[in-house]
């Protein structure tokens, strides 16, 4: 059985790509050698990119989020949401900071539940295969684009970086089962949901 790539795993795969060698351990980062604290950085940094674009694995849907009554019937979002879209489109709430805002009535305060959908920031351990080697061959040209600048190596690994994407999407596509009915400008286009009045 394949085993999963490691964040120490694709930080070496970095260094590999430009010419550096490769480290033990990456517990203790303040005492890496400049190029692979620059890879650790530029690994998180490209994963919190990546995950930013919302995919089914890092994606809930209908969330039901309630206001706290101890904190003036805030609803403050945990330190790992990315986004929350809140799914009644005839409201107006945002989120600030980690915190919803009704735009509608210029307030924090809610007195009902609001449902959502969140992203999440995941750990690389919560990773996908597919996501961690996407991540790491786009990390890897950021940072050979940072340190290196060789224009050639950058063509080389932007082409495994497009195939790493490709399969990624893949996999998405796969995982989540969707559909074309599953976009609401297509079910509209197609006559899903229409109301039809009877005179």
């Amino acid at each position: 059985m394949p085993t999963l790539t490691t964040q120490l795993e694709a930080v070496n795969s970095m260094l590999g790509h430009i010419g550096e060698s490769p480290v033990t351990s990456i517990s203790s980062p303040s005492t890496l050698p400049v190029s692979a604290s620059t890879a650790l950085t530029i690994l998180d940094e490209i994963s919190r990119e990546v995950q930013s674009d919302g995919w089914h694995f890092n994606t809930e849907n209908d969330v039901t989020l309630t206001p706290d009554s101890g904190n003036s019937n805030k609803i403050v979002l945990s330190t790992d949401v990315i986004e929350a879209d809140v799914l009644d489109h005839s409201s107006d709430i945002v989120t600030r900071g980690l915190t919803l805002y009704d735009r509608k009535n210029n307030t924090t305060a809610f007195t009902a539940n609001i449902k959502v959908t969140l992203t999440r920031l995941l750990d690389w351990d919560s990773l996908p295969e597919p996501a961690r080697r996407y991540i790491t061959l786009r990390a890897a040209r950021v940072l050979q684009g940072r340190i290196v600048g060789s224009r050639e190596l950058e063509a080389l690994i932007a082409r495994d970086e497009y195939m790493a994407k490709s399969r990624l999407e893949s996999f998405d596509s796969k995982t989540s089962d969707r559909t074309i009915f599953d976009n609401v400008d297509t079910a509209h286009r197609i006559g899903i949901n229409r109301n039809y009045s009877i005179s």
